[in-house]
């Protein structure tokens, strides 16, 4: 029972997006409509995309931009929020910054940036940072504000100073509720990186979906889209593993090995 409930739990997700496939390619043969092809012919359409050197360079730009977009938003949010987190006074003054922030959609700022910045790589780095950067200080700065006072209390009567007890007390207790932010941050940053390039048509993923709807290349359309749910749940299901690897100490039931107690 134990094997037949792993191999459930693993293939559930696979055994979801084929049944959705099978819903879309259905519902395309009911319609029959040109701008709503089946899965099938979506689908035929990647090998094309794929193969073509400019689209591949086009991709491999958007995953440039979002990787530095969101590496960039990483470094600063996270001690942002940590010290957000147990400071009152870095609290009072940025959170009034962020509540304003927060409800305004990052692509509505688009068009500033792009009179700011023009329509180059910077400004769409600068949508993908600030989309990334709010759920990692938020869950940063909670992650902070949870540490019982007797760890600092108990790390500065050992003489550690406060730029110490951030690094060694709060940083390594505030990581699990850290990792959950940045997971968040992750699947908004390829929100934001498509809907940047959709807006400042250049280059990139986006790019490449908006031309092939001005063509009428709808089975393109529709290929870009598995593409871009493709390397969502790619960069999703990476970062978890690497999460779970980093914080499976947190994990309800994990023992320490008794050559480390």
């Amino acid at each position: 029972m134990t094997v037949i409930r792993a191999f459930v739990s693993r293939s559930a997700p696979l055994m979801a997006c084929l049944g959705l496939l099978a819903i879309w390619q259905v519902a395309a043969l009911m319609l029959k409509t040109d701008s709503f092809p089946g899965a099938w012919e979506a689908i035929k359409a990647i090998p094309s995309i794929l193969g073509d050197q400019e689209s591949l360079i086009n991709i491999l730009a958007s995953i440039r931009r979002m990787a530095i977009g969101f590496s960039v938003a990483v470094l600063v949010s996270i001690p942002l929020g940590l010290m957000m987190g147990r400071s009152r006074a870095v609290a009072s003054f940025f959170n009034p910054l962020l509540m304003i922030t927060y409800p305004v959609p990052k692509a509505a700022l688009m068009p500033i940036i792009l009179l700011w910045l023009g329509v180059g790589d910077i400004a769409k780095m600068l949508v993908i940072f600030l989309g990334v950067s709010l759920p990692v200080i938020y869950h940063s700065f909670q992650g902070a504000k949870a540490i019982e006072e007797k760890m600092l209390w108990s790390g500065a009567a050992m003489g550690l100073s406060a730029a110490q007890r951030m690094i060694r007390i709060v940083l390594p207790a505030a990581l699990p509720e850290i990792l959950t932010g940045c997971r968040t941050g992750l699947v908004l940053a390829l929100i934001t990186m498509v809907t940047s390039e959709m807006i400042a048509r250049q280059s990139g993923a986006g790019n490449i979906l908006f031309n092939a709807l001005d063509m009428g290349q709808y089975d393109t359309v529709y290929a870009m889209i598995i593409i871009i749910g493709a390397m969502g749940i790619g960069l999703d299901a990476a970062f978890e593993r690497l999460r779970a690897r980093l914080v499976r100490w947190s994990e309800p039931g994990f023992e320490i090995p008794l050559s480390f107690a």
